[in-house]
């Protein structure tokens, strides 16, 4: 099985792994830390909002299965690309909008659809991602591994994550994995 790796910062990396947690073809989603300069960072350093690091999850896929494109639109779609730095009540750096790419072609790409949803005023304000090269990723806690899995009944995953995931399933049904 042929393999390849994206790493997508849209917000809480909680509400970012629930989402591609359910893409076919994702086989791996793990949340973590990229782009700063502190080694091995702790959420409670990323929260201190000077590490230089976003929330972010690193996708393992299949691309006979779910292509970058694919991917990509799941990404734009799933999030507000227009608020620098924040996504809903979330605020801060750790919360950016950014794709760090792991190759020329994923940067292409990346770019090539942001220039175009600009292009079309897609989000009704300009996009603010950064499209930034893959450096480091440190994987968090386990605590925040599987989030959404391990605390439903917790009151940011109904209040916030779940109605992203009604969202995804509406609107990406035909990407979502077969129960």
């Amino acid at each position: 099985m042929q393999q390849d790796t994206i790493t997508f910062g849209s917000g809480c990396f909680w509400c970012t792994e629930a989402i591609f947690q359910q893409v076919d073809g994702v086989i791996k989603v793990v949340s973590g830390y990229s782009g700063g300069h502190v080694v091995n960072p702790t959420y409670e350093q990323v929260c201190e909002k000077n590490t230089g690091h976003a929330e972010v999850c690193q996708l393992v896929y299949d691309p006979s299965k779910v292509s970058f494109d694919e991917l990509l639109e799941v990404f734009w779609q799933t999030h507000d690309p227009t608020t620098v730095d924040r996504q809903g009540n979330d605020v801060g750096p750790q919360y950016r909008s950014v794709i760090f790419y792991h190759d020329d072609e994923q940067r292409k790409k990346a770019e090539h659809y942001r220039d175009e949803l600009n292009k079309a005023n897609a989000f009704g304000s300009p996009i603010v991602t950064t499209i930034e090269p893959f450096r480091n990723f440190y994987a968090a806690e386990n605590y925040h591994q599987d989030y959404y899995r391990n605390n439903r009944n917790q009151p940011y995953c109904y209040f916030v994550i779940r109605p992203k995931l009604e969202k995804f399933e509406k609107v990406f049904r035909d990407k979502k994995k077969k129960s």
